[in-house]
Formats: C-alpha cells, structure tokens, sequence
C-alpha cells in the first residue's frame, strides 16, 4: 500500500501486486513453486521470506536450508530482479518457541551473508523491539496480527532504503497489564489445546496447514490506495 501510494502521488501508475505466500509452506515447496510463478510474472521486486517452518522441526538442517535459499535469490537475481528477504523473528521472550532460538540465529547469519553475496535487502525482524509485545502476534503464536504486520511493512521499507510512513514504528507499544499466573497458565493450556495439539498431530501425519490452501492472489494486480486529505 506505502509504495503504490508513493507512485500514484508521483503520477505514476498504481504498484501492481501478487501475493503467492501459502500459509504452512515449507522452504523448497516455496522454491519449487512459488519462485517459478513468481518468475514468470516477470516483476522487479520479490519478496522471498521462508524457513520458518522447516526451523520448528528439530531435525532441520539450517545449513542445507541456506543453500536452498541461496539457490532461490540466485534464480531471481539473475532474471534481473530486486530481491527482499527477512530474518527469523527472536523467540528469547516465548516459553517453548525459544527452543528454536538458536537454529534461527544461525539462519539469520546466512540470511545476511546470502544478501551480501547477491545484492539483497533484508528485513531485520530480529532486530524489531515492536515485535516483543505478544499483543503484536495471534493466538497461534505464531503468525503477526494486523498491528504486527503494519510494523513489518514499515521494517521493509527501510529495508528497500525508503522513509517509512511511521517514524516511530519499532517503538514498544505502552506495556501491557501485568498477567496473572493463573490466568497465564490457564492461557497456556488453551494455547496448547487449541493450537499446539493440532500441529503435533499434523506433523505426526506428514501434513501440512497449508496443504488444502492456495495463493491468496496469484496474479498480480494494482493495489488499490485509499484516498488522502
């Protein structure tokens, strides 16, 4: 929405858009399928944030995982096409995704040496104070609410050398009010009920959240920008 804004108060025509993303992906389902369509829409910037969910399994290897990913930003790169990658997100503050912490902080490492080696920019979300509030993720835990997303689309655009829109957008909101044990653990137990259980149970299974799911918005598009005072 900020660059399409920018461009049509420019005068120049409306960014044009498409959102590939599939919600449970893991990394080389992304690179078989989604950098290809991507590809093929022949656009000047992609946005190529994956791992996530390989890095939740323990047996991962983070190094293979980097290669893969390397091997993607080469093919965009290549075409002649910007390239915007993220780091994982730090977890020190999450009682059982912690335990990923350090696999992430490996990941993030060759992250950065990847974007040097091609000329990519990175958004820094493990480097986001913003993102330490719990307020700023969904019940899962897992996945950014709307506030959460607003702050990571200010991250990327200093990420692509732009002024975001929000000077203050990595600023901690107020602390929230103090919880109490009981009401934490109760929360906890519902957490574990309603979406821990079920991801153990998929993992078990071999599949996916994301395996009945399709992109969002396959071809690209103008974004529509709201109008301005």
């Amino acid at each position: 929405m900020a660059l399409s804004q920018r461009r049509t108060a420019a005068g120049l025509e409306p960014l044009e858009y498409a959102n590939l993303a599939i919600r449970g992906r893991l990394l080389r389902p992304i690179l078989r399928e989604q950098v290809p369509a991507a590809l093929d829409l022949k656009p000047d910037l992609v946005s190529l944030v994956g791992g996530g969910n390989d890095i939740l399994r323990p047996s991962v290897d983070v190094d293979r995982l980097a290669r893969d990913l390397e091997a993607g930003v080469v093919r965009l790169r290549r075409a002649g096409i910007d390239v915007l990658l993220g780091t994982g997100v730090d977890s020190a503050d999450s009682p059982l995704v912690r335990a990923t912490r350090a696999r992430v902080g490996v990941f993030n490492a060759h992250v950065w040496s990847i974007a040097r080696r091609h000329g990519a920019a990175v958004v820094d979300l493990w480097g986001m104070r913003s993102l330490n509030d719990w307020r700023m993720w969904a019940d899962d835990r897992i996945h950014l609410t709307g506030e959460g997303h607003a702050r990571v689309a200010q991250a990327a655009l200093v990420a692509l050398g732009l002024t975001p829109d929000v000077p203050d957008w990595d600023q901690p909101a107020e602390p929230p009010a103090a919880v109490r044990r009981l009401a934490q653990v109760r929360d906890d137990a519902r957490w574990a009920k309603v979406h821990l259980y079920p991801w153990a149970t998929r993992r078990l299974r071999g599949t996916s959240s994301g395996a009945t799911r399709t992109a969002k918005r396959p071809q690209a598009g103008p974004v529509e920008v709201e109008p301005t005072d």
